[in-house]
């Protein structure tokens, strides 16, 4: 498979950062973002869509980056489409989670490109969830099992 690019999806639930409806704040740090990872920027376009939905459009030479943000559910939606083999969009989700600070983060990785045949077609996808999540979701299953055991 020729990979082409890598296309990263990230949801950030319940963001913390006090500034979430401050989207001058956060048009501010996405501008000065993409100096932070080597990424040539094109141009850039903010949008209020409703009363608590914002976009923010990027686009790069390498690529482009999207975030849907939705201030009275504390939720951002971002997507980051680098257009290069080797292209980490991880990294530039990390420093994002950092900025906004979720409580919860669902990353899905596609890597983008040439396939090969038509049986290859199908996109691997990688999907993670946060951490602190899994270790909730074992904990219930654990929980559950040790229930049923106990059971008269």
């Amino acid at each position: 498979m020729k990979i082409l690019a890598r296309h990263l999806t990230v949801d950030l639930f319940n963001c913390k950062n006090s500034k979430l409806k401050d989207i001058d704040q956060i048009k501010a740090y996405t501008t000065e973002l993409p100096g932070h990872f080597a990424l040539t920027k094109i141009s850039e376009c903010s949008e209020h869509l409703t009363e608590n939905h914002y976009a923010i459009m990027m686009l790069f030479r390498e690529g482009h980056m999207v975030l849907h943000i939705y201030t009275k559910l504390k939720y951002v939606a971002i997507d980051i489409f680098l257009c290069q083999e080797n292209a980490e969009p991880e990294h530039i989700a990390k420093e994002m989670r950092d900025f906004f600070k979720p409580d919860k983060t669902k990353t899905t990785l596609l890597k983008r490109g040439d396939f090969g045949s038509a049986k290859d077609i199908r996109p691997k996808v990688k999907t993670r969830v946060a951490p602190l999540r899994k270790i909730h979701n074992t904990g219930a299953k654990v929980l559950r099992v040790l229930a049923r055991r106990n059971r008269p």
